[in-house]
This record gives C-alpha cells, structure tokens and sequence, in this order.
C-alpha cells in the first residue's frame, strides 16, 4: 500500500521564525516584544523590522528549531511520504540556507523532499501541515493548522489546528 504523502511547511512549523524575529528585533532596536502582545497580527505588522530580517542573509540558517520539531518529524518521515514545502523564491538568500538549515537539523530528509516554491497551491499531498490560511485554503487534502501568533484567533472548521509537535504526533 502507497503511504499518504505529508506536506510540512518550514517556517512556523519547523522553523521557529517568531523567535528569530524578536530575538533580532531586540538585538537591532532594544525592544523586547512579547509573543502575546502580537496575537492577531501578520509578521509584517507584528515585526517593525519584519522585510529588513526577513531578507537578510543569516535569518534562515540562523533560525530556531520548534520544539520536538526533530521527533515528530522523524517519526512523520517513518509513518508517511514526507516532502517539505517552503515558500522560498520571494526570498532568494533563502533558499540555500533553508537547505543547508534542513539537512543540519534534519538529516533523515534528502534533497528529493525539499520543495521550494513560490506558490504551494499546485503541489499536491493528503495532508498539509502549514501555519497560513492563504497555503491551506487551496490544498485539497486533509489541512492541519499549525498554530502561530498571527492565527491564534482564527476559527475554522475547514482546518484541524494544532499547537505544537506533540499534537501532530498524537494526531498522525
């Protein structure tokens, strides 16, 4: 029998972006944000500083790991047909260091399931774990709502949310 195929975004999912982002708000600016203070907003209204570190080199290869990230993707890759999808050619520094990132933390996933995008709504899967409305709204299969500040509040039946590592192990 054919195994499901997993679609797992990267940043927000694997990726701890919201780390990164004030850690190098604090660093730049000496603000101190606080991850509730950015409930309900987008990156780039909750980050003064969100194109300038988005687009500087070192933000994604520099990035943070979600906790259980290693596990639960480890046992996902073993279960299922695991490829990783990451919107990346808006960003073009990221797309080697998202690969360098991956291998380094994620050794078990090979070149062949890397898949960096400008756009995810054609590639096609049975489940997508993802933590943006705009990339689940057109996937077809079994959506799964990894959560994150900016989609704390966000109620929807369409999707099957989720808060961390463990839940999608328990889930899956």
């Amino acid at each position: 029998m054919m195994k499901a195929q997993v679609l797992v975004d990267m940043d927000g999912v694997l990726a701890d972006v919201y780390r990164q982002f004030i850690r190098m708000e604090k660093q730049e600016s000496g603000i101190g944000l606080q991850v509730q203070d950015l409930y309900g907003k987008p990156e780039s209204q909750a980050f003064p500083s969100y194109e300038k570190h988005v687009r500087s080199r070192g933000f994604f290869s520099t990035a943070p790991l979600m906790a259980d990230s290693v596990e639960g993707l480890r046992y996902l890759n073993d279960a299922y047909k695991v490829l990783i999808v990451s919107s990346a050619t808006e960003f073009p520094d990221s797309l080697s260091e998202k690969q360098k990132w991956l291998q380094t933390y994620y050794p078990f996933i090979t070149w062949q399931q890397m898949i960096f995008c400008g756009c995810k709504d054609s590639i096609r899967g049975d489940i997508m774990i993802d933590d943006h409305l705009r990339n689940l709204h057109t996937f077809e299969g079994k959506k799964v709502l990894f959560t994150q500040p900016h989609n704390i509040y966000i109620e929807d039946d369409r999707f099957q949310r989720v808060m961390n590592w463990r839940e999608i192990m328990d889930l899956l």
